[in-house]
C-alpha cells in the first residue's frame, strides 16, 4: 500500500500537486450526515400525518432503525467507515424522550440524548424543524396556510427548533445549521401566487424575529421546484428564498434535487456565493425528478466538489447529504454516499488548479482541455486508500466485508 501510494504521490509531483496537503485539507472538512436515511423519514413521534411535498422513501429491505438507541448504534457504525469527524443532521421528528409533545411543544431535552451522544463522539450537530408528516400539514401549506391558527402553529414550531438548534449549538462548541425548508404548495394551478408568498415571508419573520447567537446557531432557508402533490406551485421557490437569504443574512440551502434537471449546482454556487454570506449544500442524486438516490462518484458531484475547491468557498459552506434509500442497506448507503462526497474533494483538492487557471486566464482553451482530459488518468484511487489507511477505515473489499457483517446483524429487525 505504501508502495502504491508513493508511486502516486510522485505523478501527482509531476504535475505540482501536493498530496500530502490534500490529505491534511480533505480531513478538515466535516459531512453532515442526515440521521433519516436510517429510519426513512419516519420519526419518533406518535403523533403523525400524511408526509406531503414529495417525500417518500420506497423499498422495504431489512434493518431499519426503530428508536433512537438502534439509529445511533447504526450512525456509530457508519461513521467508523467513514475517514474524518464530521456531523449528523438531526430533524425535529426525531426526538428521544419518553415525552409526547407535540410540534410546538418540543423542548432541548427532548433532543439532550443525542447531544450526550454527540459528545462522546465528538461529532457536531446541525437541526430541522418538521414542518411534514403533521395532520396540521395534511392541506401541503404551513407557514403560508391561510388559517392563522395555523400559521402559528408552524411558526411556534420553528421558534422552538431555533431555540434547541442554539442549545446544541452551545453545547458542543460548534455552530448549528438549522435547516427551513417547508413542503408549501398546490397541486393545479393558482389562481394568487403572491399572497401565499406574503404570508411565508411575514411566517418567517416572526419566526426568526428573536437574534440568536450566530455563534451557536444559523439559520439557512431552502427551496425546491416541486414535489408531488405540489406539482404546479411551490411558494418557497429559489428566488423566493434566495431573495430572503440576502435580505436577512441567512444562509442559503441548494439541495440537488430541488430544481429542473438541467440545471447545475455547481453554477449556482459561485454564482449566489456573490451575494449571500454563506451556504448550504443538500447533496443527493435526483433521478428523473427529486428521487434522493444514493449519490455516486459522478459528474455532478465532481463539478460540485471542482467549484467549491477552485473557487475557495470551502470555509463558506457546509456540506450536508440528503437521500433515503430502503432498497439497500441504509448503513451502506451512508457510508457509500458520504464517501462518495470525500472522493470528490480529494479530487479536486488533486487538481494543478494554477496551471489549469493559467490556461484558462490566457484563453489557452486547447491546453485547458488537454489538461483536463488527462488528469483523469492520474491514480486517485491510490491516494484514497492512503487516506482511508491514515484514518483507520476500510476500503475496497475489506469495506464491502464490514457491510455486509452489519447489515446480517440487523436483518432481524424486520
Amino acid at each position: 500500500m505504501a508502495i502504491a501510494y508513493e508511486s502516486a504521490k510522485a505523478a501527482f509531483a509531476d504535475w505540482g500537486v501536493d498530496t500530502e496537503a490534500a490529505l491534511t485539507a480533505l480531513k478538515s472538512v466535516p459531512i453532515s450526515m442526515h440521521c433519516w436515511q436510517g429510519n426513512d423519514v419516519v420519526g419518533f413521534e406518535t403523533k403523525t400525518g400524511a408526509s406531503g411535498g414529495g417525500i417518500q422513501a420506497t423499498g422495504n429491505h431489512p434493518g431499519r432503525a426503530r428508536t433512537p438507541d438502534e439509529l445511533r448504534a447504526d450512525l456509530d457504525f457508519a461513521y467508523g467507515m467513514i475517514p474524518g469527524k464530521h456531523r449528523l443532521n438531526l430533524h425535529a421528528m426525531y426526538l428521544d424522550t419518553e415525552a409526547n409533545p407535540d410540534r410546538d411543544e418540543i423542548e432541548y431535552t427532548h433532543f439532550a440524548p443525542w447531544v450526550e451522544w454527540a459528545k462522546a463522539q465528538g461529532l457536531g450537530l446541525d437541526f430541522n424543524p418538521t414542518f411534514f408528516a403533521h395532520a396540521k400539514a395534511d392541506d401541503n401549506l404551513t407557514l403560508s396556510h391561510p388559517d392563522q391558527g395555523i400559521r402559528d402553529f408552524w411558526i411556534e414550531h420553528g421558534k422552538r427548533s431555533r431555540e434547541i438548534a442554539a442549545r446544541m449549538g452551545a453545547e458542543l462548541g460548534t455552530a448549528c445549521v438549522n435547516n427551513i425548508w417547508v413542503p408549501d404548495g398546490m397541486k393545479d394551478i393558482p389562481v394568487d401566487r403572491l399572497a401565499p408568498r406574503q404570508r411565508l415571508e411575514a411566517s418567517l419573520d416572526a419566526m426568526m424575529a428573536d437574534g440568536l447567537d450566530p455563534a451557536q446557531m444559523r439559520d439557512a432557508v431552502e427551496s425546491k421546484l416541486f414535489g408531488i402533490g405540489v406539482e404546479a406551485y411551490t411558494v418557497g421557490s429559489h428566488e423566493f428564498y434566495m431573495g430572503y437569504a440576502i435580505r436577512k443574512g441567512t444562509l442559503l440551502c441548494l439541495d440537488m434535487g430541488h430544481f429542473h434537471p438541467t440545471e447545475n449546482i455547481a453554477d449556482k454556487l459561485s454564482a449566489v456565493s456573490l451575494s449571500v454570506p454563506e451556504m448550504l449544500l443538500h447533496v443527493s442524486r435526483p433521478m428523473r425528478w427529486d428521487s434522493d438516490h444514493v449519490i455516486l462518484l459522478d459528474d455532478d458531484i465532481l463539478a460540485m466538489a471542482q467549484a467549491l475547491v477552485s473557487g475557495d468557498l470551502l470555509a463558506r459552506t457546509r456540506i450536508g447529504l440528503d437521500f433515503f434509500d430502503a432498497t439497500i442497506s441504509r448503513t451502506a448507503a451512508w457510508v457509500i454516499g458520504t464517501r462518495n462526497m470525500q472522493k470528490a474533494l480529494l479530487r479536486a483538492m488533486l487538481a494543478p488548479q494554477q496551471a489549469l487557471t493559467q490556461a484558462e486566464t490566457g484563453l489557452d482553451f486547447t491546453k485547458r482541455l488537454v489538461m483536463t482530459e488527462e488528469l483523469k488518468d492520474l491514480p486517485y484511487g491510490a491516494i484514497w486508500a492512503e487516506f482511508c489507511r491514515r484514518n483507520e477505515v476500510p476500503e475496497g473489499l475489506a469495506l464491502i466485508k464490514e457491510l455486509d457483517v452489519y447489515q446480517s446483524k440487523v436483518a432481524a429487525r424486520g
